[in-house]
């Protein structure tokens, strides 16, 4: 019995250190915009406190496409890489990352 408890102890240990050092922000909107020639996508998340409230604070986070073609031939092609708007020299490769980022230089998650 001794030993298994303390396998659940050491089970929820495990599990409470891996919880809390996830990102836990909150998707509000997801947008693609443009026509013709170009396209965008826009994320914009609120990011969550370390006791796992929603804050005030939001991310918003874009990138940009060349299209080509017209109607349902349109492709488009060469996405940027994604860019937090309050820095624009960042690149990251998907807008969780992003969001991540973005949060936690607020120092949030």
């Amino acid at each position: 019995m001794k030993k298994l408890s303390l396998f659940f102890g050491i089970g929820f240990m495990i599990f409470g250190l891996s919880v809390s050092g996830a990102n836990a922000y909150q998707l509000l909107s997801s947008k693609e915009l443009g026509k013709n020639d170009a396209r965008n996508q826009n994320v914009v998340v609120k990011c969550t406190t370390d006791t796992g409230k929603v804050s005030t604070q939001t991310c918003t986070l874009r990138r940009y496409a060349k299209c080509t073609g017209q109607g349902m031939g349109k492709k488009c092609n060469g996405w940027q890489p994604w860019k937090d708007l309050r820095d624009p020299s960042s690149g990251f490769s998907d807008w969780r990352s992003g969001a991540a980022e973005c949060c936690r230089s607020k120092g949030l998650r």
